[in-house]
């Protein structure tokens, strides 16, 4: 029988991130938190023997699944049925799995570290998208274009310094992201209500054994610490948290996937097109942004999918509810599988992206007249001009051109402008009207500025991260 599969797993998310949320990679952290566990108790003083550790060890990989899925149906119970499934291989150990702890204990303790590696990909995908906008930036810093504010033509900057702000919003979720890797924090031991009751039991009141236990734990599993408090599970806040990040991402990427799908309908830029590529099944000239669309795509349920996360956090009740637990299972694997998608998508983008120098020119000629008008406005008050008067008669020669544009007509309101008389500025400055460079103010300086104080000390500080490869699917 034929039956739904997920596309984030069929069509766009990379097989390492896939990995990292399979059900097998969660298996073996949960193995992993037990001999964790047990060495560490181990360690403290309880009565488990190297010999028991070993067959935990040996038995790690040994998963199988049919026969904890036989267990969970009869009891419906998934941590406890892979405690008795672990159990019948590891005959040894069978004892002394999981003594002391509660299911939150595996499924927190394992999303912790399945969630920092996962990060840890992230990171090395936007590190890689930095270096890759670095780069266009700088070849691009004092190509000319047509700026626009309100999605009207506006005054001149260049290609290097609008893409700069693409880059500066992933600098911005970059300095987020590393925040936020910093101070990953993991459960611990905390038992049922977090009181560590179960474990004081166990070690007859020893208080100072109990709370190394839980650093000890911790350190295992590769975090510097535990959660300070909790109840039974860790705080699921941390869970918003750390999706408000990958949510931070998809806004960036949205942003400037809009940026391309707008110049691109203007012929500006193109993404890739592959050569055996098909724009519509209807049209076939067509040469659709399909890479921009899918990433605002995408973007949009990243960006939604906090809201998972955040009513989830909402909606605990005192010590633990179990509320969470089946939306958690779809909000934060698919949070990083869609995050995974989008930064793939930008990256191949990016890398491809064809700039078309010959109409970027013909849009801003076509719009010369309107932006050299603060120019010539600038040159006349210098030289004893009334700027108020000078902006009023500018306004009337500008609504003629624009009602000449609007009937298809001619009207060259630089000519008229200089013929008026009106304007009593330099014949250097009417002959260098037509020099886009003399518009653009300081972007270049401004793009290599932004490049040398803020993103190479970035790629300086992660060079092990640049070029991890950026394959589409389909």
């Amino acid at each position: 029988m034929a039956i739904y599969t997920n596309p984030l797993e069929t069509r766009y998310a990379s097989f390492e991130m896939l990995s990292l949320f399979s059900e097998e990679t969660k298996f073996l952290t949960w193995r992993d938190c037990w001999i964790a566990l047990a060495e560490a108790e181990k360690e403290l003083g309880l009565e488990i023997s190297s010999e028991q550790i070993d067959d935990l060890k040996k038995n790690r990989e040994n998963l199988n699944l049919e026969r904890t899925k036989a267990i969970e149906k009869e009891i419906h119970h998934d941590v406890m049925s892979h405690i008795r499934a672990y159990g019948e291989i590891a005959q040894k150990a069978k004892g002394i799995i999981h003594l002391g702890a509660t299911s939150a204990y595996v499924t927190d303790n394992t999303d912790m570290v399945i969630m920092k590696k996962a990060l840890s990909l992230v990171k090395q995908r936007l590190i890689t998208l930095i270096h890759t906008l670095r780069e266009k930036c700088m070849q691009y810093k004092g190509l000319p274009v047509l700026g626009y504010t309100h999605l009207q033509p506006a005054q001149p900057t260049t290609l290097g310094k609008r893409i700069s702000l693409w880059l500066y919003d992933l600098l911005l979720d970059y300095e987020d992201l590393e925040n936020r890797i910093q101070k990953l924090i993991t459960l611990g031991v905390k038992a049922t209500t977090g009181t560590q009751a179960s474990f004081m039991e166990l070690f007859e009141g020893d208080k100072e054994k109990v709370k190394r236990l839980d650093k000890l734990v911790a350190e295992k599993l590769g975090f510097s610490e535990s959660t300070p408090v909790s109840g039974q599970t860790l705080s699921r806040k941390i869970d918003v948290q750390i999706l408000s990040v990958l949510s931070g991402i998809a806004q960036s990427a949205h942003r400037a996937a809009n940026d391309v799908r707008l110049l691109q309908h203007s012929a500006q830029l193109e993404e890739p097109f592959d050569k055996k590529q098909v724009g519509s099944s209807a049209m076939p000239y067509k040469r659709n942004p399909i890479l921009a669309e899918r990433m605002t795509s995408l973007a949009r349920y990243v960006i939604n999918d906090v809201l998972n996360a955040s009513y989830t956090y909402a909606s605990q009740f005192l010590e633990r509810t179990l509320d969470d637990s089946a939306n958690r299972r779809l909000s934060i694997p698919e949070g990083f599988l869609a995050t995974d998608a989008i930064l793939i998508i930008y990256q191949k983008l990016i890398e491809g992206l064809v700039i078309y120098p010959e109409v970027i020119h013909k849009h801003l000629a076509d719009n010369l007249p309107f932006f050299a008008t603060e120019n010539i406005l600038m040159e006349a008050v210098k030289l004893g001009g009334n700027r108020q008067e000078l902006h009023e008669e500018i306004r009337n020669f500008a609504m003629k051109q624009v009602e000449a544009v609007r009937k298809g007509g001619k009207y060259d309101m630089l000519a008229e402008m200089k013929k008026s008389g009106k304007f009593p500025i330099p014949e250097s400055v009417w002959e260098k009207i037509g020099d886009f460079g003399q518009y653009i103010g300081r972007a270049p300086q401004q793009v290599e500025e932004f490049i040398r104080d803020y993103i190479d000390p970035v790629l300086q500080r992660n060079p092990e991260a640049i070029g991890i490869k950026a394959e589409i699917r389909v």
